[in-house]
C-alpha cells in the first residue's frame, strides 16, 4: 500500500425510521450472509460484467419491500444533500451497496485484475520501517469497501493485517469467508472475550495492522454523541478506549468505491495513544475524545466526497431531529 463541516438539515425526514443499530446489524449480518452466499454463485456462474446487470431486478425488489431500508437510506441522503433525496438516489444507493458486496467474492478471490485501485494517500506506509515496526490500529467504517484494502495488502508480504469482529458476526461472516479463502477468514478476530484482547495485543506486538469498523455501537456499549452531517450521531467508545489501552496509534482507512470497476483508498493517521498513560485519566480521556472527533469529521468528509458508499441502513441518529 503506497500511495502514488455539516451540510444543513434536509427539510423532509422520514417519519418510518424506527430501525436501530442493534437491531439493523442483527438483520443485516444474517441478510448479508445470504446476500454474499447468493453473491459467489452469481460472480462464479455469470462474470463481473453480467452479475452486475443482474443485480438490477434484485435491488428494484429489495427497493420494494425493504421499507426500512429505504427509509433510512432517504434519510441518510436527505442529510448528506441537505435536501430530500430522490427515489432514483435511493436505488442507486442501494445498488451501491449490492456492488460492492459482489466484489467482495472477487476481492476474496484475490481477482486483482478486475479492478482500477488508485491508492490517494497512505500514511502509514509513508513512516519508516522502524516506525512500522509495531501495530496499529486502523478504524474504518461500513463506508465503501474494507475488502479492497485487505486485498491490496496481501499483496505486501510483510504486511499483516487482521480484522476484529462481534463474535456472532465472525462466525457467520467467517464461515462463508473460509468457503472463498480459507486464508481471510483466518484474518479475523472475534471480540466478546478475554482471549481476543491477548489475540489482538500479540498481533500488534507483531507489528499487525488491526482493523475494526468504528461507526457502529451495539447494545449497551458506552457512546458518544457526536455531530454528524449537522446532527448528533451514537459513536462507538470501545475501539478507541482499546487503541489508548494498548498505546497505539490510530490511522483512519477508507476504500471507496466510484462507480465500474474503479476504487479509492485513503489511510490516514488521525491519533496516537502511545504516550497515552503518560498523564491522567483525565488527559487520555481527553485524547480519546479528540480522536473520535477526528475520525467524525473525517467520515463526514468521505460521506460528502462519495455519498452511496455509506451503508449503514438503520437510524443512525437515533430519532435525532
Amino acid at each position: 500500500m503506497h500511495a502514488d463541516s455539516s451540510s444543513s438539515k434536509a427539510s423532509t425526514v422520514p417519519d418510518e425510521v424506527s430501525v436501530t443499530a442493534e437491531e439493523w446489524t442483527q438483520k443485516k449480518e444474517r441478510g448479508c450472509l445470504a446476500a454474499l452466499k447468493a453473491m459467489v454463485w452469481f460472480a462464479t456462474t455469470f462474470g463481473r460484467p453480467l452479475s452486475r446487470v443482474l443485480l438490477y431486478p434484485v435491488v428494484a425488489y429489495y427497493v420494494l419491500t425493504a421499507s426500512d431500508a429505504v427509509a433510512t437510506s432517504r434519510l441518510y441522503l436527505s442529510r448528506v444533500f441537505g435536501r430530500a433525496a430522490r427515489r432514483a438516489e435511493v436505488f442507486r444507493h442501494i445498488y451501491t451497496f449490492a456492488s460492492v458486496l459482489l466484489d467482495r467474492v472477487y476481492f476474496l478471490r484475490g481477482n486483482a485484475e478486475k479492478f482500477d485501485v488508485r491508492v490517494v494517500s497512505d500514511h502509514y506506509m509513508e513512516h519508516d520501517v522502524a516506525a512500522r515496526s509495531k501495530g496499529v490500529f486502523l478504524m474504518g467504517a461500513h463506508m465503501g469497501s474494507f475488502e479492497v484494502v485487505r486485498m491490496v495488502s496481501r499483496q505486501c508480504d510483510d504486511l499483516k493485517l487482521v480484522l476484529l469482529m462481534y463474535e456472532e458476526n465472525a462466525r457467520k461472516i467467517g464461515a462463508l469467508m473460509n468457503a472463498i479463502n480459507p486464508a481471510a477468514q483466518q484474518e479475523i478476530v472475534a471480540l466478546g472475550n478475554l482471549s481476543a484482547m491477548l489475540t489482538v495485543k500479540d498481533r500488534l506486538a507483531e507489528g499487525a495492522l488491526v482493523g475494526i469498523l468504528a461507526d457502529r455501537s451495539i447494545g449497551s456499549e458506552k457512546t458518544a454523541m457526536l455531530p454528524f452531517l449537522g446532527v448528533p450521531a451514537p459513536f462507538a467508545m470501545g475501539p478507541f478506549r482499546m487503541a489508548a489501552m494498548m498505546r497505539r496509534p490510530v490511522f483512519l482507512m477508507m476504500g471507496l468505491y466510484l462507480g465500474g470497476n474503479r476504487y479509492e483508498i485513503h489511510i490516514e493517521r488521525i491519533a496516537d495513544f502511545s504516550d497515552a498513560a503518560d498523564g491522567t485519566r483525565c488527559n487520555t480521556e481527553e485524547q480519546i475524545t479528540a480522536a473520535m472527533t477526528h475520525y467524525v469529521s473525517r467520515l463526514e468528509y468521505f460521506a460528502k466526497r462519495a455519498p452511496y458508499n455509506w451503508f449503514n441502513f438503520f437510524d443512525f441518529w437515533q430519532g435525532q431531529a
